[in-house]
């Protein structure tokens, strides 16, 4: 992508324009990011989506009595004409190729913050109240129209004893309507509260935002696993290859030790002790690659791969022209030389093509990319294409 070129997607400024002047600073209005802008999924086709056992979603009706959520798979919606309600399907981009396409337009941003994209459909004044996110999102207008009014206001606390997180004391600074190929980008923290204006479909594009504690915690956790790797204890998530780690298997001993008048008492020694073992282990910039790449490539646990009766073998001389395509559930990163898929480390280092398959999501069969990939790559591309994580799309 040219992150230098003018993006109709973004209102007639670059990629670069954008990430300098609006990311996580202030909120966007697009008026026709996508012109004549049609959805490749109808209101009904939500509908459907909302009864399946593999869709996350939730159903959210407001009435004199106050706000209500519920949880799917639904067996069925509220009809169009009753009012007040939304239901939102979550992830459709693991379920809906088209979807997952949209989505893919916003790579001017890392994948490592690209999260998923969510479709709500309501009836004639539906919402989910004002409330406020925290992470970026970008709100695409798909069916119908939707009143939305947003507001900076510092003040974000929250009605208590509700089963959604409203607004207490909501203060709209702007309004505008959007129609099919609008689009609004918020970052986080703005208040905002969006009304459906008739039947209604939005698209919401949305990011990863972590907190500290989950990335430290996650650092933590692959610190362990990959100690218990290096002394042959375990096998576990982030340990295949294990990563340098420092020889930890010296039992604690303290000879000379004088006898103790309060037993209850750590000893001081067994603290100290334990503070040098922590601070042989290397929390460096290894560690934290290889957490982030397996952790940020985890598969859902509703993803679904569609898995060919008859894959085609990369290493075939006669094989036909077409290309190779990541499957839409997949989820490729690369650091260095160290490649991650699915939630593994790939068994290959990240070559040139290998990168250029993670960041172009293909490549093309015959291509000085393909020629480029060794024996090595092409048995584990073989083996990701028997798993569905590749697809191979004949020209």
């Amino acid at each position: 992508m040219n992150i230098d070129q003018p993006l109709a997607l973004l209102g007639g400024i670059s990629a670069h324009e954008f990430m300098q002047i609006y990311w996580q600073r202030k909120p966007l209005l697009i008026r026709r990011a996508i012109p004549n802008f049609k959805p490749s999924l109808s209101i009904a086709n939500i509908r459907e989506l909302v009864t399946r056992e593999e869709v996350e979603s939730r159903l959210i009706r407001h009435d004199e009595d106050g706000w209500h959520m519920e949880t799917g798979p639904f067996e069925e919606l509220p009809p169009a004409s009753q009012p007040n309600w939304t239901a939102l399907a979550q992830s459709v981009d693991l379920h809906d190729d088209a979807t997952a396409a949209l989505m893919r337009q916003f790579r001017f941003i890392a994948d490592a913050r690209l999260d998923d994209a969510m479709i709500s459909i309501a009836s004639d004044g539906g919402g989910v109240g004002p409330h406020f996110d925290s992470y970026d999102v970008f709100l695409l207008q798909a069916h119908g129209r939707r009143h939305w009014r947003i507001s900076q206001q510092k003040d974000l606390s929250l009605v208590p004893e509700l089963p959604l997180k409203i607004l207490r004391n909501f203060q709209a600074e702007e309004e505008f309507i959007l129609e099919p190929g609008d689009m609004l980008y918020l970052p986080p923290h703005v208040a905002h509260d969006g009304i459906a204006l008739g039947d209604c479909m939005t698209i919401s594009i949305g990011f990863r935002s972590p907190t500290l504690a989950t990335l430290a915690r996650g650092l933590m956790d692959a610190a362990s696993d990959q100690l218990a790797a290096a002394s042959g204890d375990g096998y576990g998530l982030y340990s295949d290859p294990p990563l340098p780690m420092p020889d930890l298997q010296a039992r604690y001993t303290d000879p000379g030790a004088g006898a103790t008048r309060t037993p209850a008492a750590l000893p001081e020694n067994l603290v100290q002790k334990t503070l040098d073992a922590l601070n042989a282990v290397r929390f460096d910039e290894a560690l934290a690659s290889r957490f982030l790449g397996v952790w940020l490539t985890e598969l859902p646990a509703n993803s679904w791969f569609d898995i060919a009766e008859d894959p085609v073998d990369l290493h075939d001389p006669e094989l036909p022209a077409g290309r190779l395509a990541l499957d839409r559930c997949t989820r490729m990163m690369y650091r260095g030389e160290e490649l991650y898929i699915n939630g593994e480390v790939a068994p290959c280092p990240a070559g040139r093509s290998l990168r250029l398959l993670a960041d172009e999501r293909e490549i093309k069969v015959g291509s000085a990319a393909f020629q480029d990939l060794d024996e090595d790559a092409l048995d584990m591309l073989n083996a990701w294409l028997d798993d569905g994580w590749l697809q191979f799309h004949p020209l």
